[in-house]
């Protein structure tokens, strides 16, 4: 007997329903019992750390299955060490997602972290990204009672900053700053995390640094009594926070300076970017990022966030992977100018 096209379109319409609707309840009751590991590449205590366990906190509450959700830090070479684990011995079904420090999102075109690409054994271009709550420019900031007021001052008189490691943006920006703005800035690196070097600070080591603002709002007593004053920020646009704070782009005395901080400015799109392992099954990733974007609208999670200093402001895996394509489109002539600097 031979059926209608019609009756056969139908037909296959209807088994993939079935094995549609089969797959999702597999994954619905995949976590059940299990615990989902977010892996965050960097210190325990910094600002990172935080926002990885405040994800954990709430997250799995929005994950069929309620898996327990944990915290592991894996810091070294800039977060190299966990995506290396990530993508080469992480699980492959779901249970395990890394936060990196943002600086990844441009390895693939700086190679800044390595500069052979020998040390990098990952391919983001494979690993779905879930993720980031916040989306936050580093902002320059100095003691209170040091005698820095501007950058200008910074270009007239020579500085000391602290930063953790060549790799990092505390140690990145103050380096583009001095090449392409004029300051003076020498930076002191080996500091284990932002919370070292605030002591540092406060100890009168040094004078400042470069961090998320959402590390230095994570200081309220700072805040209240005016201790930490931001002179420079390094995003695409002003924050409404710091609405009278320039951007480096705005500083930057020529059209190839701008370019190349507005190139790597595209990062802080992605503050605190969460991704997964290749080859995690498509209907698991579509899941996590449905868990993910409830959490954004969690009042509890909100709460949390905000107990640390970051404003949630989401962006979701889909529009990380745009973002990840605008980097890729930079001419490569800009590319190498700042890979230069950069290295």
């Amino acid at each position: 007997m031979r059926l209608h096209a019609k009756a056969i379109a139908a037909l296959l319409a209807l088994a993939a329903l079935a094995s549609g609707s089969a797959q999702a309840q597999t994954d619905d009751g995949f976590y059940k019992g299990k615990t989902v590991r977010i892996l965050v590449g960097g210190a325990a205590g910094a600002a990172y750390d935080f926002v990885g366990r405040a994800l954990a906190a709430h997250m799995g509450r929005h994950i069929p299955g309620e898996p327990n959700v944990v915290v592991e830090n894996m810091p070294g070479a800039a977060s190299i060490v966990m995506m290396n684990y990530l993508a080469n011995r992480a699980p492959r079904d779901g249970t395990a997602m890394g936060m990196p420090l943002n600086g990844i999102v441009l390895e693939p075109r700086l190679k800044s972290l390595s500069r052979d690409g020998s040390s990098v054994q990952f391919d983001l271009s494979k690993m779905p990204f879930i993720g980031t709550p916040a989306q936050q420019p580093q902002v320059l900031w100095v003691w209170h009672d040091t005698p820095y007021k501007t950058l200008h001052d910074l270009v007239d008189k020579p500085s000391n900053f602290g930063a953790t490691a060549p790799g990092g943006d505390n140690f990145i920006l103050p380096t583009m700053s001095n090449q392409l703005l004029g300051t003076q800035m020498k930076l002191v690196s080996g500091y284990k995390g932002v919370n070292d070097i605030f002591l540092a600070v406060e100890q009168g080591e040094v004078h400042g640094n470069t961090a998320n603002l959402s590390s230095l709002l994570g200081k309220p007593d700072w805040m209240r009594a005016n201790k930490a004053r931001s002179l420079v920020q390094f995003g695409t646009e002003r924050l409404p926070a710091l609405k009278d704070i320039p951007t480096a782009i705005e500083l930057a005395p020529d059209e190839s300076a701008r370019q190349m901080f507005r190139v790597y400015a595209t990062k802080f799109k992605t503050t605190y970017p969460v991704l997964l392992p290749p080859e995690v099954p498509r209907a698991r990733v579509a899941l996590l990022r449905a868990a993910f974007d409830a959490t954004m609208k969690d009042p509890a999670f909100i709460a949390d966030a905000q107990k640390i200093g970051i404003d949630v402001d989401p962006l979701g895996g889909p529009e990380i992977e745009k973002v990840m394509k605008d980097i890729d489109s930079v001419p490569q002539d800009v590319i190498d100018r700042l890979r230069k600097l950069v290295n």
